[in-house]
């Protein structure tokens, strides 16, 4: 695991969800300075808030500890997109 790459998707999609560190912070029940820490490569959140982080950003397990979205993840995601814009 990469604590650099992990902590820049926290990142990336906790903007994309319009959340603040502030906001992350208090639904995982931690404070600003710990995801501060996790999105600077810093530290790693701890194992049992994983599936809740997860759950937050819309992510997978899988897809939070590579660091990336994998591949089938990003066809599945795509076509949830193309049912919500054309259904």
């Amino acid at each position: 695991m990469e604590q650099q790459k992990i902590g820049k998707l926290i990142s990336e999609k906790r903007k994309e969800k319009g959340i603040t560190q502030q906001q992350l912070a208090d639904m995982l029940g931690v404070t600003n300075k710990a995801v501060s820490k996790w999105e600077n490569g810093k530290s790693m959140p701890d194992i049992g808030i994983i599936p809740e982080l997860c759950k937050v950003l819309g992510v997978s397990i899988s897809t939070l500890l590579n660091g990336e979205e994998i591949e089938d993840e990003k066809i599945i995601q795509e076509g949830k997109e193309k049912f919500i814009v054309e259904g």
